[in-house]
């Protein structure tokens, strides 16, 4: 047996998976020196929600994150993860703009491309695994490892042959959700190692405690490669750390053969910077056995509770937990990763704050329920599917078949703000918030996202911990969280001794709409939306941001009629009108945030 291989995940999955994807290239360039001579068989360090995080959120350009990256480690492989024919957007898109977007990744310096498609339709993976081949790269086959009655370790090698056949340099086990276990692990890697010549690698998240036993009986069955992530950012939800599967290797006949004191000089500089990022930490990126029944991803779960506490909801998050199995099922058990994650999460968000199951039902579900995202495993709700698409034809060949190039229209719709062809392709993967970036950077306007100072600085003003008397009796109080800044109503969380509060703040100007269209102008002079409190006054789910305003004032509209659509945990969903009527106002323009204490839109029966 060879020496065992190591991957580290750094730069890429360890922060998406604790940090919400926030490291910023300032602090990954000082450490490469020393990474680039640890000797790792690759370091993922792009692609996934890095792309997205980078544009929306860092305001850096990724692909100059990428061609820095190369020139400052020139001797360690550099890794990707791409999502098929998704890329690293949420749609399909056509064969020109992947083989570009490979393209130029590859001349910018990337080196091996993890390809996997969320539904295992292995008809998504061609065109990208083609273009690698192409541009002389190394074509990473994927296996997106999940449970369902539609899955077995049967039909997982089938796969791995076809992955072989299409021309893949290797294999990955993707386990995005950590719901492998050990005897599961070692059935699966010895199946496709006795069926497959080609390296095997395991990528497998620790949030059920199971990955590091996961990571033993691969390498003893015959797994060359393993993901691993510098401790400082390893556990729970991200991956086992690399230096105990060094350690625990040393000296055996699978010595990864790595500079043990190295890799902890590494992980003391990670173990700083982490500290930079401390407003992104959650509480739901530990150990969690949970993840072994309802199978959600660790950074699903940090999404969804990020998305229940926007809308004073975090109390449903059980409720949502277990709603999302049965969303999973009638949608034909997808493996739940990027974007079936989401897609299947926001629609269990909105079955639960609804309190109607399908009232609300998103694009991308309907999107999902035509097969424009590929072959479902198993067999969809068939009254679902009709609910969600009517009478329109199901599609049951490749999505990315029925696509017309677009690389072409994308570069005019672009224009002047596009330097270079990485310009054309960020505008691709992003068009609102790709533009918006690009348009920024034009007018030297590009600011990143505000991070806090650390607790200690602010500590003086600041105080997390009191005592407060009341009518001679002294009660400890510690804030634990607090409420979006600039909402109507801001939510605190405390303990008073040690008893979980909360306690809203109302802002003592805020107008309420009682009804009619005066106080709808009132509340529109004094620059906030009102309240609802009749049957036309249409609001939204979910927190989220306009994607587009579909009517005006004076239109006439019937009940069911789209008028908006939202934005939310990168989810699509139409508004719809509740009453037919008259629109009197509309509140909102594209592009604003929204939340669903808020009339949108009203209209008059």
């Amino acid at each position: 047996m060879p020496k065992i291989n190591i991957t580290d995940v750094i730069l890429r999955d360890a922060h998406q998976s604790l940090i919400a994807t926030r490291m910023r290239t300032e602090d990954m360039l000082p450490i490469c020196p020393k990474l680039d001579a640890i000797g790792f068989w690759s370091l993922e360090c792009w692609g996934g929600a890095t792309f997205d995080a980078c544009v929306r959120f860092l305001k850096e350009d990724p692909w100059e994150r990428l061609s820095r990256l190369r020139e400052a480690l020139p001797n360690t492989r550099l890794q990707m993860l791409l999502r098929g024919q998704n890329l690293l957007g949420y749609r399909h898109y056509s064969d020109d703009v992947v083989r570009a977007f490979v393209t130029r990744a590859a001349a910018n310096g990337m080196d091996v491309f993890r390809i996997f498609d969320a539904l295992n339709d292995l008809r998504n993976l061609k065109t990208a695994i083609e273009a690698t081949k192409a541009a002389g790269k190394h074509a990473q086959g994927t296996i997106c490892y999940t449970v369902s009655p539609a899955h077995d370790t049967a039909g997982f090698v089938r796969m791995g042959r076809e992955l072989a056949e299409m021309g893949c340099d290797s294999i990955a086990i993707k386990d995005m959700a950590g719901l492998l276990t050990p005897f599961a692990t070692a059935e699966l890697v010895k199946a496709l190692k006795d069926s497959v010549e080609l390296p095997l690698h395991l990528h497998s998240h620790a949030t059920s405690g199971l990955a590091d036993m996961c990571h033993l009986k691969a390498i003893e069955n015959g797994c060359d490669t393993i993901d691993t992530a510098i401790s400082a950012f390893a556990g729970g939800t991200s991956h086992p750390p690399t230096e105990s599967l060094v350690a625990a290797l040393r000296g055996t006949e699978y010595d990864t053969g790595l500079d043990l004191e190295a890799i902890q000089e590494v992980g003391i500089y990670f173990h700083q910077v982490r500290k930079k990022y401390h407003q992104f930490e959650s509480d739901f990126t530990g150990v969690d056995t949970r993840v072994q029944v309802n199978q959600v991803p660790g950074g699903m779960i940090s999404n969804l509770a990020n998305q229940l506490r926007e809308q004073n909801a975090l109390d449903r998050m059980e409720a949502v937990l277990a709603e999302i199995p049965k969303v999973r099922k009638d949608l034909g058990y997808p493996p739940l990763v990027t974007p079936t994650s989401q897609i299947v999460g926001t629609q269990a968000v909105l079955n639960v704050l609804t309190e109607k199951r399908y009232e609300s039902i998103t694009n991308e579900v309907k999107g999902y329920l035509q097969g424009r995202y590929g072959q479902a495993p198993a067999p969809v709700d068939a009254a679902l599917q009709r609910q969600a698409i009517g009478n329109a034809e199901a599609i049951d060949c490749r999505p990315a078949d029925l696509l017309e190039p677009e690389l072409a229209r994308l570069q005019g719709e672009i224009g002047a703000l596009a330097e270079g062809d990485e310009d054309v392709l960020t505008y691709a993967m992003f068009p609102e918030i790709g533009r918006a970036f690009l348009e920024q950077r034009a007018a030297g306007t590009l600011q990143p996202e505000p991070l806090e100072p650390p607790p200690s600085e602010t500590a003086a003003n600041a105080p997390t911990e009191f005592n407060v008397a009341v009518h001679g009796e002294t009660y400890h109080i510690k804030v634990t969280g607090a409420g979006h800044k600039g909402q109507a109503d801001r939510h605190f969380y405390f303990t008073i001794d040690g008893v979980p509060e909360e306690v809203v703040v109302e802002t003592l100007d805020e107008l309420v709409l009682t009804g009619g269209a005066e106080g709808a102008v009132a509340q529109k002079i004094a620059g906030k939306r009102p309240r609802p409190s009749a049957p036309g006054h249409v609001t939204t789910s979910m927190p989220g941001n306009i994607v587009d305003v579909l009517v005006a004032e004076g239109d006439r509209v019937e009940a069911g009629q789209p008028l908006l659509i939202t934005e939310a945990m990168k989810m699509e969903t139409e508004i719809q009108a509740p009453i037919a009527g008259t629109v009197t106002e509309v509140f909102v323009a594209k592009g604003d945030s929204v939340s669903p204490d808020e009339v949108l839109i009203a209209i008059e029966a």
